[in-house]
């Protein structure tokens, strides 16, 4: 039996992605095709207050920017660097080009071919989130991408130095001091001063994945990221001091963060909102996690191991962390999730910063039809095919004359018919 404890907003119920925010991002995406640089500088000064005279940083003012910084930050940065890296080039080895002959004399086969250029967003606000940087920028270069530029914005006016530094130090070729939708769309559709690229990456608040999403189809995009959401596995194996730690450690991500607990334990399920509010009283990002909490986040009680892996498919949430006496069951069988993170020594803050996957995620349900973002989404497998002989492509061509006489395609079986009649008589083809 599943009993719902707590219950939170919805998506259908929140609205998010609602009319209002669709034509913001219409009308700005539109401003900065007609206007190019000049639009792009009136957006940023209207909402960042922020109009240098260049937002692309020189090789100078970067090498200025990553002085200030402690060497201990440089060092953490560098460590998390290099766990990403590993990771993104074993993923990358694991992919392969393959060529096969699948009839004597015709050869088929696949290359993957990285992306020519990609735009990295790593946003602001709160947060400056100097993750994202390594994410994005430096798994693109493991690809194999000739070209990428990365954008963040301005933090109240100044100059997020660390988020300067993992971008530079992930090996991004140009990096802009610039935010929110104009930085999307100067990326995507180029200006004067700034050549467009052939994909978008990286999460940002709702206006931003608005921007993404109509960009879609001009620039390809790796998913639609919406606010972040972790979901706890539990059983009595577990606590309610570490489920509640977990929850939080989430919904600071932003008021509209999900953070839904799935357990067995009646103690737990009972017990957290007690330890949640006990954590909120000296929690210094309260004012953000306590609201997210109170307004999306959920309790939910089942009977059984079969009962969690069933919720947990259907939430298909974003991040899971399984704590319970057998985790890599979950594994085994869970088939909806962004990241797994298994057993208590686990936890998604690793994952989000320095364990060496990558925290793009899909969320809104996305789980259910793809992954999060890693090498292979910056590489195109692209097929080709061989016939290298005069028999092979007329047997070919013999079969697919009559498939496309099945279809009505003329033109299709002349090209077909052409090949039989030169390759099919052995004269002819000595001939040609």
């Amino acid at each position: 039996m599943i009993q719902q404890i707590k219950k939170g907003i919805t998506y259908a119920e929140s609205g998010e992605a609602d009319a209002r925010v669709r034509a913001t991002v219409e009308q700005m995406l539109a401003d900065v095709r007609a206007g190019g640089d000049e639009a792009v500088l009136a957006l940023s000064r209207r909402l960042d207050n922020w109009s240098p005279a260049s937002f692309r940083l020189s090789e100078d003012e970067i090498a200025a920017i990553i002085a200030t910084l402690p060497d201990q930050v440089i060092e953490d940065i560098g460590f998390a660097q290099k766990q990403i890296r590993h990771f993104a080039q074993i993923q990358r080895e694991a992919i392969r080009d393959v060529e096969v002959e699948t009839l004597p004399g015709v050869f088929l086969g696949h290359k993957n071919i990285p992306v020519n250029s990609v735009g990295c967003y790593v946003p602001g606000g709160r947060y400056p989130m100097v993750a994202s940087a390594h994410m994005s920028v430096l798994t693109a270069k493991v690809a194999g991408v000739k070209r990428v530029i990365a954008c963040t914005p301005p933090i109240n006016g100044e100059i997020p130095a660390a988020t300067v530094a993992a971008m530079a130090m992930a090996g991004a070729d140009e990096i802009y001091l610039l935010g929110g939708v104009q930085a999307v769309a100067m990326m995507a559709l180029g200006t004067e001063t700034v050549q467009g690229v052939d994909m978008i990456v990286g999460p940002g608040n709702a206006y931003v994945a608005e921007a993404k999403r109509q960009l879609f189809g001009k620039i390809g995009i790796d998913l639609l990221a919406g606010p972040t959401e972790t979901l706890i596995i539990a059983d009595d194996t577990s606590d309610v001091e570490v489920c509640a730690t977990d929850l939080l450690g989430q919904a600071e991500h932003g008021p509209t963060s999900p953070a839904i607990l799935l357990t067995t334990s009646a103690t737990i399920a009972h017990g957290i909102q007690a330890e949640i509010e006990r954590q909120l009283e000296t929690l210094p990002t309260a004012d953000v996690a306590g609201v997210a909490w109170r307004n999306y986040g959920q309790v939910i009680l089942v009977d059984s191991v079969d009962e969690l892996i069933s919720e947990a498919d259907r939430i298909a949430s974003e991040h899971v962390q399984v704590m319970t006496e057998n985790p890599r069951l979950f594994l085994d069988r869970m088939t909806n999730y962004g990241g797994l993170f298994l057993g208590e020594k686990t936890n998604v803050a690793y994952g989000d910063k320095v364990i060496g996957t990558n925290h793009t995620l899909p969320t809104k349900e996305a789980a259910r039809y793809t992954g999060g973002l890693w090498v292979g989404k910056f590489l195109k497998t692209c097929t080709y095919q061989e016939i290298r002989t005069a028999e092979a492509s007329a047997l070919i061509g013999e079969y697919c004359s009559r498939l496309c006489a099945i279809e009505n395609f003329a033109g299709h079986k002349a090209q077909a018919d052409l090949r039989v009649k030169r390759y099919g008589q052995p004269e002819l083809a000595q001939q040609d």
